[in-house]
């Protein structure tokens, strides 16, 4: 299976942003860390990509996942649940 770019656009105050980046740490995904309050054009292009204001999305490939969404995560990454 082919590795798939994977970027997680967060806040450092989203709980759930910690949430996900744990969770990609955990299955060692490597992963580029977004931070969009700090970087107004990137926050732009996640708007513009999901339709989403809120953080985390995770874009992986061409896909968006919105919000911590372990499962839909695992499907993309072909991750194992444990």
């Amino acid at each position: 299976m082919e590795k798939k770019k994977v970027i997680v656009y967060s806040t450092p105050t989203c709980p759930y942003c910690v949430m996900v980046k744990k969770f990609l740490k955990d299955h060692n995904v490597e992963f580029e860390d977004i931070d969009v309050a700090a970087d107004k054009e990137k926050a732009q292009y996640m708007v513009d990509k999901s339709g989403q204001m809120g953080v985390p999305v995770v874009e992986i490939g061409d896909e968006f996942v919105i919000g911590f969404d372990k499962q839909k995560i695992s499907d993309l990454l072909g991750l194992e649940e444990e």
